[in-house]
């Protein structure tokens, strides 16, 4: 539940190019008509007025604060023509308040365990270093980086403030408020799939459904930004980036900024290419049919058409004996992928060796006695070029990683060191990557996949 950082939003905006000072529209052709300002596009002002009454809220929200969220609430209505269906709980929360429910929700849904295991999946990768206290990292990154988020499990909107309303929280509401329409309108939890359960199954599709969302609603706020911000709005903005620190944003590994960045980054643009092609009514037709892969939202122009190939690997568990046990699976995606590659490779060579992705599907296993650990990771390719290019990456890769390689024919390659061994094959369209602390271990995985799999 926990979303839209305020530094994340202005990084973004500063990223994609606009300035604070003087916010560009979207394109005449396809920007918002003025007529549309005066009138919502699918609810009209008494209906909205209707369903908007504002719900008893805390003593501390003050009648001013109300007017100013009832006033940006109408702005957003208008700007993204979706009806609210009801109204919202609201309120503001102190730093520290923050942070304390940033703990409890952390906790509720993300233990210090799975986070130890996501932690050992993402060193196996050469994306963290060994031993890195990712659950401590995340909550202090919320902590520090959350300026307000949107609850769709208890419908309830918080911003954090401090003396003032002002132009960052107002900012943020705009941002905020276009969440819990989305959830007004298309059901986060039910209706899109984005619950515990269903990301634990699918992390890649929800990956890119919170993109969706985040594109959405930063595409919003810009034109908030542009349309509605006041003159002491975009000073109090301004004076915040500038004097914006994220001590513990910029320490972090430069793999995790990416990949907190990427709903916001890329999940505009998205947002953007589907609104230039066909208003809000495209962005309203991807809520019923929802991207499903980084890689439609990394390359917008393969949305909906080009669905991932869904790849199964055979269970290796039983293979590897008594002490195993799987600690992350799923699907690593074009996003991953990139990163991956991103740790060792020229930036352009990662992006253009990861753009040829298909599918894939991986497990990482630990083995509790020893605490050795080990990946098996199978992918396919668009086409036979394409896995011909990440072939070539990747062997890049792990001699960038792991020094030169042990041996090496026209379609495999190893990496023998003192604690690790790892095996790169590929055959027509597909790659397979095996990583382990022993040769004995990778073998063994090794020999219990047929590849290449025969496709479903």
């Amino acid at each position: 539940c926990l979303c839209a950082g305020l530094a994340a939003t202005i990084l973004t905006l500063n990223l994609i190019g606009v300035n604070l000072t003087d916010a560009p529209a979207l394109p005449p052709a396809t920007a918002l008509p003025t007529a549309a300002l005066a009138e919502p596009t699918t609810a009209t002002p008494e209906e909205t007025s209707a369903v908007e009454t504002p719900s008893p809220e805390p003593s501390t929200l003050s009648a001013e604060v109300r007017a100013q969220m009832d006033e940006i609430q109408q702005q957003v209505i208008l700007l993204r023509g979706l009806a609210p269906t009801g109204p919202v709980q609201r309120a503001l929360l102190t730093p520290d308040e923050l942070r304390q429910r940033v703990i409890d929700e952390l906790l509720e849904t993300y233990s210090q365990e799975e986070a130890d295991d996501d932690a050992h999946f993402l060193a196996l990768l050469g994306l963290l270093p060994a031993g890195f206290d990712l659950w401590t990292f995340s909550t202090d990154l919320y902590a520090e980086q959350l300026a307000g988020y949107y609850d769709h499990e208890t419908k309830e909107m918080y911003v954090v403030a401090g003396q003032t309303f002002a132009g960052p929280e107002r900012l943020t509401y705009a941002h905020e408020y276009v969440h819990a329409l989305q959830d007004q309108n298309y059901d986060i939890e039910n209706g899109l799939g984005v619950n515990e359960a269903a990301c634990d199954q699918d992390s890649e599709r929800c990956a890119a459904i919170r993109s969706l969302m985040e594109g959405d609603a930063s595409l919003v706020e810009t034109e908030w930004l542009r349309l509605f911000a006041t003159p002491d709005d975009l000073h109090d903005i301004q004076a915040f980036y500038g004097s914006f620190e994220g001590p513990v944003f910029y320490s972090a590994p430069e793999s995790l900024q990416n990949d907190f960045l990427f709903p916001y980054t890329y999940g505009i643009e998205f947002v953007r290419q589907l609104y230039l092609a066909g208003g809000w009514a495209a962005v309203d037709r991807a809520y019923t049919n929802p991207p499903t892969s980084t890689e439609q939202i990394l390359h917008p122009e393969r949305f909906p058409e080009d669905a991932p190939i869904v790849l199964r690997l055979p269970d290796t568990l039983e293979a590897l004996g008594p002490g195993w046990r799987p600690i992350s699976q799923g699907v690593m995606g074009e996003w991953t992928t990139r990163l991956v590659l991103l740790t060792t490779l020229e930036e352009a060579t990662a992006i253009q060796a990861a753009e040829g992705w298909g599918g894939d599907a991986y497990v990482a296993f630990t083995h509790e006695p020893s605490g050795e650990e080990a990946l098996i990771w199978l992918s396919q390719w668009d086409r036979l070029r394409d896995s011909e290019e990440a072939f070539l990456a990747f062997r890049g890769y792990g001699d960038q990683r792991f020094g030169d390689h042990a041996s090496a024919a026209a379609f495999s390659v190893n990496w023998n060191k003192a604690d690790v061994y790892a095996l790169l094959e590929r055959q027509s369209e597909q790659m397979l990557w095996i990583q382990a602390a022993d040769v004995a271990t990778a073998l063994t995985l090794r020999q219990a996949v047929d590849f290449p799999t025969t496709m479903p």
